[in-house]
């Protein structure tokens, strides 16, 4: 009887847990995995015999027992190949057993042994430097992920070949490098487009600054070729860079959607996710046979944008309730439950009704008016209460596509306002959970920065009028204070009150 052991990490979500691998050898041969292990788990033993044997390493000609625990948590990958594969050669005494104590083994293995890249790396990592493991030993494209997280080893290997000689202190072989297919793109970082080359619309641009500076979701209306998607799609750029442990949680997300190129293993700016309104509900919000986050979650410390919003599916916008108010998605299954981190930045953009000329001056509207309301109903009262900011945007003039071009702020300019906004918000809720205006709970505002009732009562004529609800209340305080901030003033005044106020209504201003 021969034993054999090795760790290696499950993950559920973006969370790894520590998986014990131990192999018995004895009795009639044959091959059994126990353990809960998944179809694509399961066809380890065969991946994983015959790359021991094109390893020039022997195959036990006896039962193979291979035990992952803890047993009831179920085991989900093809990355156990590694750790399988090391606990048998261990257990027939081709390696020292104690050369795998201490050590976290994670990688896929071809037929021919070599280790191919795997998702999920970094959180695996992070999983095991949280038990306090200080090795690792990942496929060789993986190791500049893995190396992100301190303190830890990385062997970055490129066969089964090499992480035998490595464990038996022998010189490592040379192996030809991985071939790689072309994968799924990932969620773009930055668009790197300039907000100068948005003519005009001088009230949208200061609204999409408002939502940058405070983190506030922002619903844009307006007719076809208004310039609702140029604006969208510049508000990433005036987000400031991911901070060591904003960029850490995003890579985690990026890591096990499998979409976190190699050459790139650190995300550093926010990510800009823009899923079409055909997008399905597990492709937004994440699932699958296999869960994997979505859309939703890898826009996680960056922005959503939903363009023609009223075409989603009422489904999938409904599904965005939670993450807007909690920042998070839970995916359950029978016999699992995935927690995806998604603080995002929502940005909608919509036409006001089918034919997008509802309202105009200029275009005439064929839709009758039971066609608009049933439109603009396609957006639940709920998720639209739980937008921020609501702005008209309005077709460009002859004047602003001639004069206003050579007169728009850049970017760069307007970025450097929205960080110094959030350098006050930041002082002013250090030691606190929350980084941002949007994010902090109404009550600790009320509690520890109380606003006078003349500061608040331009807020309290619209609850008292109806138009806003006790919830808008709340959006109305958070938004002026990131006006507030803006302006650099140290607390909001009525002005700072009426104009969020203005802004959530979608009033001009």
């Amino acid at each position: 009887m021969r034993l054999g052991r090795c760790r290696s990490v499950a993950l559920i979500g973006v969370q790894g847990t520590l998986i014990d691998i131990d192999v018995h050898i004895g009795g009639m041969p044959g091959f059994t995995l126990v353990g809960l292990p998944d179809a694509s788990l399961y066809e380890a033993r065969d991946r994983v015999r015959a790359a021991v044997l094109s390893s020039k390493v022997a195959w036990p000609l006896q039962k193979i027992t291979v035990s992952l625990s803890p047993a009831a948590l179920p085991k989900r990958g093809s990355h156990f190949d590694l750790g399988v594969a090391i606990g048998i050669i261990s257990a027939a005494d081709e390696i020292p057993a104690a050369a795998t104590s201490g050590v976290i083994f994670f990688g896929e293995l071809a037929l021919d042994g070599r280790l191919r890249s795997v998702p999920g790396v970094l959180p695996a990592v992070l999983a095991a430097a949280k038990a306090g493991i200080r090795r690792v030993v990942v496929p060789e494209r993986n190791a500049g992920e893995a190396a992100q997280v301190p303190d830890v080893t990385v062997v970055g290997a490129r066969s089964l070949r090499q992480v035998i000689a490595f464990l038996r202190g022998a010189e490592i072989p040379d192996e030809e490098p991985e071939e790689v297919a072309a994968g799924p793109e990932s969620v773009p970082q930055d668009p790197g487009l300039d907000l100068a080359e948005v003519a005009g619309q001088q009230e949208a641009k200061a609204a999409i600054e408002i939502a940058a500076a405070g983190h506030h979701h922002i619903r844009l209306e307006g007719p076809p070729g208004a310039g609702k998607t140029m604006l969208a799609r510049r508000l990433p750029g005036l987000l400031p860079d991911l901070s060591t442990e904003e960029s850490l949680d995003v890579t985690v997300i990026h890591s096990v959607a499998a979409v976190l190129p190699a050459d790139r293993p650190l995300v550093v700016r926010p990510p800009f996710a823009d899923p079409h309104h055909s997008a399905s509900m597990a492709s937004v919000i994440g699932g699958g046979t296999i869960v994997r986050p979505g859309l939703a979650s890898l826009a996680h410390r960056g922005v959503l944008f939903l363009d023609e919003a009223p075409e989603f599916s009422r489904q999938v916008l409904d599904s965005l309730r939670e993450p807007l108010e909690n920042g998070k998605i839970v995916v359950s299954r029978v016999n699992s439950t995935a927690v995806f981190p998604a603080s995002f930045l929502l940005v909608i953009a919509q036409n006001p009704c089918p034919c997008g000329n509802h309202g105009s001056r200029s275009r005439e509207c064929e839709c009758p008016p039971h066609a608009v309301r049933r439109y603009q109903r396609r957006i639940s009262g709920p998720v639209r209460d739980r937008i921020d900011l609501h702005q008209r945007v309005v077709p460009p003039s002859v004047t602003d596509i001639d004069v206003g071009l050579s007169l728009a702020e850049t970017t760069k300019v307007v970025a450097e306002r929205v960080a110094e906004a959030r350098d006050r918000q930041a002082r002013r809720l250090a030691g606190t959970p929350w980084r941002v205006n949007g994010e902090v709970p109404v009550a600790f505002l009320r509690r520890e920065f109380p606003l006078s009732v003349e500061a608040m009562a331009p807020a309290y004529a619209e609850l008292r009028k109806g138009t806003v609800t006790a919830r808008g209340m709340d959006r109305i305080l958070r938004l002026a204070w990131t006006v507030a901030d803006l302006d650099g003033s140290g607390r909001p005044s009525p002005d700072h009150v009426q104009r969020a106020a203005r802004l959530r209504l979608g009033e001009a201003g």
